[in-house]
This record gives structure tokens, sequence and C-alpha cells, in this order.
């Protein structure tokens, strides 16, 4: 049950009507875990859905299974993505299942319309119905089986909540979002794994603790670091480096990585949730920070699942933020506050952001900002 109530909206008009509001919450932290902004509720319990991924390649990362079987970086990026069925991303996919040798029938996921419409479009010119290796999240499902057979468990079960992986994948959640063992909550996401939910505020954190260690990992030697620091910066990067490969094509994902290419990384989860995470130094917040900022975790949740608006109200955060420089976040222009247009190419409305992006005090209360 929501404890907030929602006055926090990005809203669509028509004629300077509201016709739609989206009620928004969003949690802003710093790598120490200090809270800094929020807007709505930052800790509305939510359901991280593909959100959580880089957390879930973490824990297939630290099976040794990218040794055991001469993984690289851009196949783990492909597990950190809720990718559009494009042919690089079915390639890819079938490449790990060779390198594993393992079978498309071992993937437990089903196939779906692509999230792209112009492959949608191409398949139903050719009559395509698609397959497990075409589903989005097949990249992940891959990255578990290859887990999986690190572990010599059976392959069979690797979905299940019970499978000794994704026990270790709820242990290893736990740990990177700051929580106590065993106290997330978990559901069965649409692509037949469990997925979490926590406060919104834990997955901001998660997605901090990421950057941080990208940050340790570009100045430090790699003897002078833990093997999950290592594991942690090894995500980034991969995601910043292959950002094709986690979304693909004009999606948000995408577009953002290599907007603020190294920068920072983003992943987006299904029915309107979204993470970022910042490098120090990086941001400068809407006063100039005097010292070095630290690495920042953006954690967003659109209430109505609305994809659209959700870009919409990251977007503004960024800008909010001063994240990166100017030129890269005018590249996300095409996602800021998209028109509403008829069927002739007639603008007939505008989204706006109705929402206050309030700064949190020390002993954790909040106010809004100017």
């Amino acid at each position: 049950m929501l404890t907030h109530l929602a006055t926090d909206y990005v809203v669509t008009d028509r004629a300077g009507v509201a016709e739609n509001r989206h009620a928004v919450h969003a949690a802003v932290i710093d790598a120490n875990g200090r809270a800094l902004y929020a807007i709505g509720d930052p800790s509305r319990l939510t359901l991280a859905r593909s959100a959580a991924k880089p957390a879930q390649a973490l824990a297939i990362l630290e099976t040794g299974a990218f040794e055991k079987f001469n993984l690289d970086d851009a196949d783990l990026a492909l597990m950190c993505a809720s990718h559009s069925s494009e042919d690089r991303h079915v390639a890819r996919t079938r490449d790990i299942l060779a390198k594993i040798q393992c079978r498309e029938e071992d993937l437990q996921c089903g196939g779906h319309p692509s999230i792209s419409d112009a492959v949608n479009r191409a398949w139903i010119k050719a009559d395509f119905i698609p397959s497990a290796v075409y589903s989005n999240c097949s990249g992940k499902h891959a990255g578990m089986l290859a887990a999986t057979k690190a572990l010599d468990a059976e392959l069979a079960s690797y979905h299940l909540p019970t499978s000794p992986l994704q026990e270790r994948i709820r242990d290893t959640v736990d740990e990177v979002c700051c929580l106590p063992r065993a106290s997330s909550r978990w559901g069965i996401d649409g692509c037949n794994l469990p997925a979490p939910a926590f406060p919104l505020h834990c997955l901001a954190r998660m997605f901090a603790i990421f950057a941080e260690a990208a940050d340790q990992v570009d100045i430090c030697n790699d003897s002078e670091l833990s093997s999950r620091t290592r594991s942690l910066g090894r995500i980034f990067h991969a995601m910043s480096s292959f950002p094709e490969l986690v979304a693909g094509e004009d999606r948000y994902c995408t577009v953002l990585m290599r907007a603020f290419p190294g920068i920072l990384i983003g992943k987006l989860g299904a029915d309107g949730c979204y993470g970022i995470g910042v490098k120090s130094s990086q941001w400068m917040g809407p006063d100039d920070q005097s010292s070095p900022s630290p690495a920042l975790g953006i954690a967003v949740k659109i209430e109505d699942g609305n994809i659209s608006m959700l870009y919409s109200a990251v977007t503004e955060i960024l800008i909010y933020l001063r994240v990166g420089q100017p030129g890269m976040r005018e590249q996300l222009a095409g996602f800021y506050r998209p028109q509403i247009k008829n069927t002739v190419g007639v603008v007939t409305g505008e989204t706006t952001h109705a929402f206050n992006i309030r700064r949190v005090d020390e002993d954790g209360d909040s106010r809004d900002l100017a």
C-alpha cells in the first residue's frame, strides 16, 4: 500500500487542458548512501523488473562462468539488456549458447513481439513468429544457463526461485541494494524469472554502487581492489561500452549511454521503472559544487507504467542535476517533452513536468526546491 499521496506528475494536455497526469516518484542517492533529492515517495516499494539486471548479471559473473566459457564484455552487456531483438542481439545470444554448449530449447523464456517497431514490421511482413532466442531477456537467460553450468546445477530448473543460482542472485541483489539478507520481496517477471521488489531508494543506491566501482577501477590497480569491486566496475564498463546491446537503435538506454559515453549507465525496467548510475564529478546539482561530487544513483518510477512519460521525467531529472555537459543532455531532446500529434501531424498537445524535486536534509526530511 502506498503511504504517499501522489502530488507530483508528468502531465499531458490538449489546448492547455490537462488530459493525463502520470504520478512520478524518484530517489537520488550518492554512493555513500546519503539521500540527496526526492520526488513523490522515494521509499515506494517498487518492482525493479529489468532495472535489476545489472545486479543479476553480477551474480552470474561471480560464478566464474565467464572464465569457464570464454565469455566477453559484449556478452555481459547483453546479459544486462532488454534488447530489441535486432539481428545483432539474436546472433550474440546464439553465440553465448554455442559457447556454453546449450540449445535454444534450454531457454526458459518465451518469444514475444519486439520492443522495436521496425523489427516488428519486418517480422509481420515475413509472417515470422519469434521463439525464445528473440525474447528481449534472452541474453540474461543465456547468462543464467552459463552460470548454472558453472555451478554444476540442474539446467532445467535454473529459472525457479528454489534453484541454487536464483538463491545466489537473491543474496547478491540484497547486498548491492544494501539490504539485510532475504529482505527484498520477489515476484515472477514477464520472462519467467524471479523479479525483486524493494524501496525505490534501494535501486538508486544499487546504481550508485556500480558507478562508484567504475570510478575505482579507473583509478586503481586491480591488485588494490576487491573481486566484488572489479566485477561491479566491469559491468558498468560493459554496459557503457556496448550501449547498442543493452537496448537497440532509437531506444532510450542506448541513446542515453551514447550521449554520455563512459559517464553513466541507464537501465529500463518494465512498467515504468528506471535506474541510472553516474560516475563521481560528472554532475553538478542545481548549485555549483565546491568539492568533487560522489558517484550518484537515480531511480524513477512512473505510477501508471507509461514508458514515454518515464523517459521524459528521467531526462528532466538529468537536466536538473546537470549531469554531464549541455551538449550531452541535448541529445535526449526527442524524449524530453514529447508533443502530442494527430493523424496528419498537427501538434495538439504538450508534455510538462508538474513535480517538485525536493532536497533531502541530513535528518531524512525533504523540502521543496525553488
